[in-house]
């Protein structure tokens, strides 16, 4: 296998070799475009994100600043919104599904480097996938492992970093990040912590 195959098996690679440097640099354009783009270019903005990102939704919104790697190892669903500062290092595969709320400054990280100085010095790094389910709320200065599932109907609480994978329908937060809580139908009826909505259109 060359490095960019043993990159997407998640095996060690050097990012260096076989046109990723080149394919890195052709996205960093693509990226420069996209943030250097006025507020009034809407349009443009909405045309280029699509040209970034490898496959996703109709509707899809990332505000500016935003950062990737490759942009074509992304995946997200419909009706996608990220809001300042996202990151994403795609060298692993990246899958978002659909409704996804990102607040600011949010990390997703699949690259890694082995622990060992010694293996790190050669230059060796790798990426591992991470996939986030339907109906996710990331908050603010979030951090996402390499190699995490997160399930769907999650919300993660701002300032967390996530180590492990977690389950479908749950509040999680912490450094590492852990299960507080199960979402539950009687959380319906609130807009935050205990204030309850005032109007009928939010069921």
């Amino acid at each position: 296998m060359n490095q960019k195959e043993r990159m997407l098996a998640g095996l060690p690679y050097k990012a260096w070799l076989d046109g990723l440097s080149e394919e890195r640099m052709e996205n960093k354009k693509r990226i420069y475009r996209y943030n250097s783009l006025s507020p009034e270019q809407g349009e443009e903005q909405a045309a280029l994100i699509k040209e970034i990102i490898g496959k996703c939704g109709e509707n899809i919104w990332i505000e500016t600043p935003f950062h990737c790697d490759y942009g074509w190892n992304i995946e997200v669903g419909e009706n996608f919104f990220a809001n300042y500062n996202l990151t994403i290092l795609d060298v692993g595969k990246v899958v978002i599904g659909k409704n996804a709320q990102i607040a600011p400054n949010v990390s997703i990280y699949t690259a890694g480097h082995p622990v060992h100085p010694d293996s790190r010095n050669t230059g060796y790094e790798y990426g591992i996938g991470v996939t986030i389910g339907d109906n996710v709320w990331l908050g603010g200065n979030t951090v996402i492992n390499p190699g995490v599932t997160i399930g769907n109907n999650v919300v993660i609480g701002a300032g967390s970093v996530v180590t492990k994978d977690l389950p479908d329908d749950v509040i999680a937060v912490g450094n590492p990040c852990r299960v507080l809580r199960k979402i539950t139908e009687e959380d319906r009826k609130y807009y935050f912590k205990d204030r309850e909505f005032d109007v009928e259109d939010y069921k």
